[in-house]
C-alpha cells in the first residue's frame, strides 16, 4: 500500500484483514499484545484513544501523521509492570517490524526516538514531532474528574502485585514529578487546552494518595 494508504490503515483501531498482508499481521499481532490480560490501562482502547487524538490533529503532512502513528501503535507494544525498560523494548520492537515492513532505516530509528520520549515524557526544544506525540500520550491527565479516576483506577490494578504501602508513595512521587514539568504539554494546542485541568487532577490524586 502506499503512504497515504497505509497512513489511514494506521490510524484506524479496526481488525486487519487477510487482504492486508504484512502490515495487518503485524497490526494483528500488535493488537494481540494489547489485549494481554494484565493491561487495564495500557490496552487497545488507549491505543484508539490516542489514534483518535492524532487523527483530529489539524495540518499535519502524509508522512508526519504515518510516523506518528506507528509510534502510537508500537510505544506500549511490550508492557510490564515489572520491568523498567518497556519503551526501549517496545523501541526496539518497533524498528525491527518496521523494518520488515520495508520502512526505510530513517522511518524506523524516528520512530524508536519518538516510542523513546513517551518514557519520561520531556521533549526537547525544536521537536513539534515529539511534543505533539507526548501531549497526545498525555491527554488522559487532562480529561474531566471521573475519566481521569478511573485511569487512575485502572493504573493500580495494573500494579496489583505492589502493596499499598509501597504503591501510594510511589505514584505519588510520580505525580510530583510530572507537576514540576513546566510545561506539562510541550505542544501549545494541548497545553492551552488540558495544561489547567490536568494539574488539578494531579494535585487531587496526590492528595488521596497521602
Amino acid at each position: 500500500m502506499d503512504r497515504r494508504q497505509g497512513c489511514a490503515f494506521w490510524l484506524k483501531p479496526a481488525p486487519p484483514t487477510a487482504a492486508d498482508g504484512p502490515a495487518g499481521e503485524a497490526k494483528a499481532r500488535l493488537q494481540a499484545a494489547y489485549g494481554e490480560p494484565h493491561r487495564r490501562y495500557h490496552n487497545l482502547q488507549h491505543i484508539a484513544d490516542c489514534l483518535d487524538e492524532l487523527a483530529a490533529a489539524p495540518g499535519l503532512e502524509t508522512e508526519v501523521r504515518l510516523r506518528l502513528a506507528y509510534a502510537i501503535w508500537w510505544h506500549d507494544a511490550i508492557y510490564d509492570p515489572t520491568r523498567q525498560d518497556n519503551e526501549a523494548a517496545s523501541a526496539d520492537l518497533a524498528r525491527r517490524d518496521l523494518a520488515a515492513l520495508g520502512e526505510s532505516a530513517e522511518t524506523c530509528a524516528e520512530i524508536a526516538r519518538l516510542i523513546a520520549l513517551t518514557a519520561g515524557h520531556q521533549v526537547g526544544g525544536g521537536d513539534p514531532i515529539g511534543a505533539l506525540l507526548v501531549s497526545i500520550d498525555l491527554a488522559i491527565l487532562g480529561r474531566p474528574p471521573e475519566a481521569y479516576d478511573a485511569y487512575a483506577r485502572d493504573i493500580r490494578a495494573e500494579y496489583a502485585h505492589v502493596p499499598d504501602a509501597f504503591f501510594r508513595p510511589g505514584r505519588a512521587d510520580v505525580l510530583k514529578r510530572m507537576l514540576q514539568a513546566s510545561p506539562l504539554y510541550p505542544d501549545l494546542a494541548y497545553r492551552t487546552r488540558l495544561e489547567d485541568q490536568a494539574r488539578a487532577n494531579l494535585a487531587r490524586e496526590i492528595a488521596a494518595l497521602s
